[in-house]
């Protein structure tokens, strides 16, 4: 259950970075952090490079964070390098929804 999550702003980009473990009983914290960090117009980058696991859960939060991001005009963007957490992306069909990025420059720098 250990968790940890800090943010970075600045006036064009959120970055969220995660580390731990992403369940049920975290994901409640992940939801409540992103829904801050969900700025009008802003890019949210969300790192999971830290993250080696994630249920079905947690991938719901992210579900729902895409789509009140683009529903506010936003870009949200994920940072993955974990090769078990992207099979995981592919065989859900999630990484056809989502921008994913090997590094976070990518992520905020990427158009």
């Amino acid at each position: 259950m250990n968790l940890s999550i800090s943010t970075e702003t600045d006036e064009k980009t959120v970055v969220v970075h995660v580390g731990g473990d992403l369940d049920v009983y975290t994901a409640p914290r992940l939801r409540e952090t992103l829904a801050k960090a969900l700025v009008d117009g802003r890019r949210l980058v969300l790192d999971l490079s830290e993250v080696h696991f994630i249920d079905s859960t947690a991938l719901g939060v992210l579900v729902s964070a895409l789509e009140q991001s683009q529903a506010a005009a936003g870009d949200l963007r994920l940072v993955l390098d974990d090769p078990y957490l992207l099979k995981i992306f592919h065989i859900t069909g999630f990484d056809g929804m989502f921008s994913i990025y090997p590094e976070i420059a990518d992520a905020v720098s990427g158009d």
